[in-house]
């Protein structure tokens, strides 16, 4: 199978988000493997370009127009002024396949040039964002009735699906992180979709980095990831309500992350760490550290975090909606379980130390079934599926 020369144009790279995480292992991957790649991506410092045997990596810096999105995401009004610099490297690079991430502006870049330079677009979807876009008029559907409210998010949400839809069509193959996705996608675009799931590294998520004494017999609930309204980070404060009212003590919470939402949980948890963004070391420690992932999130499209726990030796208790539902085997590496019956799930693992034990071990033991080398080994065979016809057409 002969091996496209791939530009990728990622959402984000340096951030603290599921997008970057992913874009920083692909890149890796493609140095491991000695493979054709250009990573076009945004950052802030100085314009650089580097090369490393066949990994070309093109940074282009942010400018003051840039409006934020979150803490640590923006959209930079003023990106077209990199056009040239990138039509340039474009040219010189001469790409057999241009991906892209998302909706933003590399990806207003990597479709455009996919189209003026005749490369077929390939597309993966990362986020939910006509979720997202629900989730954020909650400022004034929570002033509205329950069925007026409802109306106007169900409007939100089917309105940025269709636009972010129509987007998705310009791209002759498309990835998502989970078969639910896919489908979705391949209904609303007419296009093929492939997996592009997420890998973990064994070595760096592991038991072996728990540093908390033996006689600490608390419980650590932890939660890894953005503190904002559509990772609905609420039902934190009301599974630790729900708790005390069960009268299950010896619990207290590690926050890691930043957002929006900190203060309030700040304000509503009575018992918890708030550890800010971790990373490296930091991060591992966290993990190994804590007992149950809680992670109460109903738009994620997959859940890095939640199969880093799992590598850590941490059973999860996520929702029915979204990706994490297929990471995590209920009964077995965790429990997938209502909103309603967040804190019942909770309270089985607390109370029973020696089910905690065993989901320990099963989540350690999935986790170690995963790697990045067979998910982009995946996303390759998808290049190839799709766009086969397209470049035999032109030797």
């Amino acid at each position: 199978m002969r091996v496209p020369r791939v530009a990728y144009f990622p959402d984000s790279f340096h951030e603290v988000n599921g997008v970057a995480h992913t874009s920083r292992n692909f890149v890796a991957y493609a140095e491991r493997h000695g493979l054709p790649f250009l990573c076009v991506r945004a950052g802030a410092r100085v314009q650089s370009f580097e090369q490393v045997g066949e990994l070309r990596t093109l940074e282009l810096k942010r400018s003051r127009g840039s409006v934020r999105m979150e803490k640590d995401l923006e959209f930079d009004t003023l990106f077209w002024r990199h056009g040239e610099t990138i039509r340039r490297e474009l040219e010189r690079f001469r790409p057999e396949v241009i991906h892209i991430t998302g909706p933003s502006e590399l990806g207003m870049f990597g479709a455009y040039f996919a189209w003026e330079m005749g490369v077929p677009l390939a597309a993966s979807w990362h986020t939910n964002v006509h979720e997202y876009a629900a989730r954020r008029m909650e400022w004034l559907t929570g002033k509205m009735s329950e069925l007026g409210g409802a109306a106007i998010e169900d409007g939100v949400e089917v309105g940025a699906l269709w636009a972010t839809s129509q987007f998705y069509k310009l791209a002759k193959v498309l990835f998502a992180p989970n078969d639910e996705l896919c489908t979705m996608l391949e209904k609303s675009t007419g296009m093929p979709c492939f997996l592009m799931q997420r890998g973990v590294d064994t070595e760096w998520f592991s038991p072996a980095h728990r540093t908390r004494e033996a006689s600490d017999r608390a419980v650590v609930l932890g939660y890894v990831g953005r503190l904002s309204v559509e990772k609905n980070v609420g039902l934190l404060a009301r599974v630790e309500r729900e708790l005390e009212a069960m009268g299950v003590g010896g619990v207290r919470f590690l926050i890691v992350g930043h957002g929006s939402e900190e203060d309030a949980l700040r304000r509503d948890l009575k018992e918890a760490e708030f550890a800010g963004v971790l990373r490296g070391a930091a991060l591992a420690r966290a993990y190994a550290n804590m007992d149950v992932l809680v992670f109460p999130s109903h738009t994620d499209t997959f859940g890095n975090v939640v199969l880093e726990a799992l590598a850590s030796g941490v059973p999860a208790v996520v929702t029915r909606d979204g990706g994490p539902k297929f990471i995590v085997r209920d009964g077995e590496t965790g429990f997938v379980t209502d909103d309603d019956r967040f804190a019942d799930a909770v309270a089985a693992l607390v109370q029973d130390r020696a089910r905690l034990e065993d989901m320990r071990l099963r989540a350690r033991g999935y986790a170690l079934g995963c790697s990045w080398d067979a998910v982009f080994d995946r996303v390759y065979a998808g290049y190839h599926t799709a766009l086969h016809p397209v470049q035999d057409g032109g030797s």
